[in-house]
């Protein structure tokens, strides 16, 4: 994965903007707002310090939820996803999943969804992340960190998208039994569980569960996601799909 801030190139702009309202003439570029969102979430600077050469701070807010109300991050990171998939070789969609979950900080003085990881000793929201066999993240939600896996899981798929209709087995560990067990038999699912031998300590690699450990990794390399500065949990799932975009990017 390349380290550090990069626009985009004219290939991987010709991709990005088939899914951007770019058909209206705006006084901004779009290409530079996106720019400006990727250096946010690379070097998690404060939107009041983007440097000149990006467009003003208030209109890349501006799209930025914009975008995020629309649902437009979501719908660019499954196109991203499975363009990249394709670029190696794989089936446009996942037919195997990776789930797990990550305790992050919370900046001080936020309130919402602030919650205690008793076993990680964390104070503030957890990550739940669905990622394929190439850590590619396909779905992502956030709570307090308080919340059990198998509940705060519930969100993530509620409900099977146009995505996951080969979707056939998740491989998860064993706090994802009980309710988010049955709801994913629900929706026709299977469930692996995986988990580290209770005779050993610190990191064990899994059998193809080791793939979201990585993601989780990757996602350090940018700067807004490793401390949560968001205010709420969806914009936090937003920077999660900017960094992954970026990364599939990176790769074509």
């Amino acid at each position: 994965m390349v380290d550090g801030y990069q626009p985009l190139t004219d290939s991987q702009w010709q991709v990005i903007e088939l899914l951007l309202p770019v058909q209206r003439r705006r006084r901004l570029c779009l290409r530079h707002v996106f720019n400006a969102l990727l250096y946010v979430c690379r070097t998690g600077c404060q939107w009041r310090a983007l440097p000149p050469q990006f467009p003003p701070w208030t209109a890349v807010y501006y799209y930025f939820y914009r975008w995020q109300r629309l649902g437009l991050w979501q719908q660019l990171n499954t196109v991203v996803n499975a363009l990249d998939r394709v670029a190696h070789g794989r089936a446009p969609t996942p037919a195997l999943a990776c789930l797990d979950s990550q305790s992050v900080k919370l900046a001080p003085r936020i309130y919402e969804h602030r919650g205690l990881d008793a076993y990680k000793l964390v104070n503030g929201r957890k990550r739940q992340l669905l990622t394929d066999s190439g850590g590619r993240i396909w779905a992502a939600h956030v709570h307090a960190a308080h919340r059990h896996d198998s509940i705060g899981a519930l969100a993530l798929l509620p409900r099977r998208p146009w995505w996951a209709r080969r979707l056939q087995l998740v491989l998860t560990d064993a706090a994802y039994r009980g309710r988010f067990a049955r709801h994913l038999h629900g929706l026709g699912l299977r469930q692996q569980i995986s988990s580290r031998p209770s005779t050993q300590r610190g990191f064990v690699p899994l059998a193809r569960r080791w793939v979201i450990e990585r993601t989780f990794a990757w996602l350090a390399c940018f700067r807004r996601l490793v401390v949560d500065y968001e205010f709420t949990p969806a914009s936090h799932v937003t920077w999660l799909l900017v960094a992954n975009i970026t990364m599939c990017l990176n790769r074509t």
